[in-house]
């Protein structure tokens, strides 16, 4: 048995850097919804979400993780429950299936779903560890991962297939896999992204986009300069409020696109946008420097982890929030297409939120115990 939890190695820079990221994204997205009496109660849900959230992740860190690997069944068929109900009976919003609303809460089991998936992969990859890294062992992670992709995709949730592609990408890399399946891999990826980005730009329905996916694709590629009004009317307004943002901003609750409302979504997707209008590339900065310290302090976890799983756990975390973090601010800098990924840790999202500490709660379980358990 143990001798007792020890807290020494908790990561509290982590800590730091995740209380810092969601009290700014409070205190933002009480400035950018400033005067919308509809909106007002979003500030006081995400405060209880954020305080939720550190509860979760002290909860979280004091559970030994191989505990959770453990229950990978049970995760897996309960999330994969909530993602088929989802698909029948959820609340569509742009076009998708993404939330049940329960009373006033609006519960997002996508955002769970690819915490689960990172869990089941670490877990693949530990019992795997031993495996000639040839195409089966391959095909068995996609296989795992697949189940949970499926069903986000067929919300259709676009975005988050991609997310949760990537997480599986990066971690078969870790793990050794042969540079012939990369290729592979690669190739018909590189045919699919092609055959979509044609269809979208020539207006031919596909099964596997949906028409305004289709439209955000053809629109960053081939942008129509006369759309002042239509779907690039968000990264416009988004790009003005960047710039008139200069280098120290314009002040707290004083960013003219973001009060006068020309910049829609501004809670959620265009947060980044708002931030560094009212706190110039400063701020944009910051927020990019602190986003990088959490995504840091997760990769040092994984390397001091003391098996497979942890570091696997640790480095899916860590490509969660670096991939949510590029593709939101890249799509807010127009230099990616809109896809409708939150800013980690800062945009309006109580199950986005949630789900990401409960993340860096399991980063933490596994740096509490890089070290052998004493007996």
């Amino acid at each position: 048995m143990t001798r007792g939890l020890s807290w020494r190695n908790f990561d509290f820079l982590l800590l730091g850097a995740v209380v810092l990221a969601s009290s700014f994204g409070t205190a933002m997205i009480r400035s950018a919804i400033a005067g919308n009496e509809v909106l007002l109660p979003l500030i006081a849900r995400q405060v209880y979400f954020a305080i939720l959230g550190v509860i979760v992740i002290f909860t979280v860190a004091s559970i030994d993780y191989r505990y959770w690997l453990a229950l990978y069944r049970p995760m897996y068929i309960v999330i994969m429950g909530f993602l088929l109900t989802l698909t029948g009976l959820g609340q569509v919003a742009f076009g998708a299936q993404r939330w049940f609303q329960v009373g006033v809460l609006f519960l997002q089991p996508t955002e769970f779903a690819k915490i689960v998936a990172i869990v089941i992969l670490a877990r693949y990859f530990e019992a795997t560890q031993y495996q000639p890294r040839d195409l089966r062992w391959v095909l068995g992670s996609v296989i795992w991962a697949s189940g949970i992709i499926v069903m986000i995709l067929l919300q259709p949730n676009l975005s988050n297939v991609l997310v949760l592609s990537v997480i599986l990408a990066v971690m078969l890399w870790i793990n050794g896999v042969q540079i012939k399946h990369v290729l592979i891999v690669g190739v018909a990826g590189a045919v699919i992204a092609s055959s979509l980005i044609a269809v979208s730009i020539l207006g031919i329905k596909t099964s596997l986009l949906q028409p305004y996916q289709q439209q955000r694709i053809a629109n960053f590629l081939v942008p129509d300069p006369n759309d002042t009004y239509g779907n690039r009317y968000n990264v416009q307004q988004a790009l003005i409020a960047i710039g008139s943002g200069g280098m120290f901003g314009q002040g707290y609750g004083h960013g003219t696109q973001t009060q006068l409302r020309f910049l829609k979504v501004r809670h959620t997707d265009f947060i980044f946008a708002a931030s560094s209008e009212e706190f110039g590339m400063v701020g944009g900065v910051l927020i990019i420097f602190t986003l990088a310290a959490v995504v840091w302090r997760c990769i040092r976890a994984a390397q001091k982890s003391r098996d497979v799983a942890g570091s696997m756990i640790c480095f899916g975390v860590a490509t969660l929030i670096f991939f949510q973090a590029l593709v939101n601010i890249g799509m807010n800098l127009n230099v990616l297409p809109v896809s409708g990924l939150p800013l980690p840790f800062v945009s309006y999202g109580g199950s986005g939120l949630t789900a990401l500490m409960l993340g860096i709660g399991l980063v933490e379980s596994v740096a509490m115990r890089h070290t052998q358990m004493e007996f």
